[in-house]
């Protein structure tokens, strides 16, 4: 018999709160061997990240990569960790706070904006039921990919279906699944760059870097090379940057299969051996600073270059909680609401009171 979860009795006069879940992929909750082999266990477990038979890779995790992996990552990790701790909480523990910020300005609603780990914590259990606790009857889910894969946005939906579908009152939800082409998006990717630019100089090859996914996750039906390419395209125009100019290629390969190409690796000892001194890098896939971003592409892809007979090798931070991408991540959230029409913002009501303002001038004469 199923127990759904509920309060002890419904009261229909409780304040309702706009929910808001922001989702990221995750971190250990420490760089240590055991950090990480907890970590990996939960994500290489997902069926939406490894999608090869059950039994024969349960075999393979549990009898060679959890054994050997998670020392080599616990040191990748420790290269990066800060004082505060992993960027990546770090840093979405700040878009969160922004988010709360912006949002309780904007509407006229309690607001509440949490923040939930696919892997690790805080988890997105526990973030939602932040939200069931704070009477939360509407709920928006943000995750933090801007381009649609199923091991990422896919698999969060399943993760928050999961938890909701015990609740006994199911509230109404609106699950983001992409915003590769959204212009503040894409604008504030090129602030970005133009400022790295700016300090740097231009170079003679901008890199697109985006996380890879299996070739065969691709050719099964995966939107995520095409969105990364209309991402890449989108970018390359408002900069202003002819075909030759850019590439978008793809990182962070595991395993022995194919994965979507160009692999990032690759093409940048192939740039420096045909004679490119300078090259810029960019990963337009992460909203945060990771192990991904800082490790592999801020210092490991920096060292192939540069060994390759590269000279000039700028990595451009993500968007982090700059405050364009905060607003265009705000703006996302915005046009989602649309139709809860109570949820009237301040700023509407405030529009409509300097219209009726204007009125009253205007007859007054």
């Amino acid at each position: 018999m199923l127990n759904y979860q509920g309060e002890e009795i419904f009261q229909h006069d409780q304040p309702e709160t706009l929910g808001v879940l922001i989702t990221n992929l995750g971190t250990p909750d420490s760089p240590t061997s055991k950090g990480l082999r907890k970590y990996l266990k939960e994500f290489l477990s997902d069926r939406r990240v490894v999608e090869i038979p059950r039994l024969l890779w349960l075999l393979i995790l549990h009898g060679i990569i959890l054994r050997f992996r998670p020392s080599k990552s616990a040191r990748a990790y420790q290269s990066i960790w800060t004082d505060e701790g992993s960027p990546l909480m770090v840093i979405g523990k700040r878009q969160q706070q922004r988010l709360q910020q912006s949002l309780s300005e904007t509407f006229s609603v309690p607001v509440k904006v949490v923040l939930g780990m696919r892997y690790g914590s805080p988890s997105i259990a526990s973030a939602l039921e932040q939200l069931k606790a704070a009477n939360a009857r509407r709920i928006v889910v943000l995750p933090l990919y801007p381009q649609y894969a199923s091991s990422t946005t896919g698999s969060t939906f399943e993760a928050v279906s999961r938890v909701i579908g015990r609740w006994r009152w199911i509230p109404e939800l609106r699950f983001i699944n992409q915003y590769h082409g959204n212009a503040l998006y894409i604008e504030a990717l090129a602030n970005s760059v133009r400022e790295q630019m700016k300090q740097n100089g231009q170079p003679e090859k901008l890199l697109m870097s985006f996380h890879g996914i299996p070739r065969v996750t691709q050719q099964d039906g995966d939107p995520y090379l095409c969105h990364c390419h209309k991402t890449g395209r989108l970018l390359a125009e408002k900069l202003g940057l002819s075909e030759d100019e850019y590439l978008v290629t793809f990182q962070s390969r595991f395993g022995k299969a194919e994965w979507i190409q160009p692999y990032t690796e690759q093409t940048l000892k192939g740039l420096a051996a045909e004679g490119v001194k300078h090259v810029a890098v960019v990963t337009p896939g992460f909203s945060a600073d990771c192990l991904e971003t800082l490790e592999e592409i801020g210092e490991e892809n920096r060292g192939y270059f540069l060994q390759a007979g590269g000279e000039q090798y700028d990595f451009i931070p993500c968007l982090n909680e700059r405050d364009d991408h905060m607003a265009a991540l705000a703006s996302i959230i915005e046009e989602n609401t649309l139709g809860w029409s109570e949820m009237l913002t301040q700023r509407n009501a405030a529009l409509d009171k300097t219209k009726g303002r204007a009125e009253e001038k205007k007859n007054a004469y």
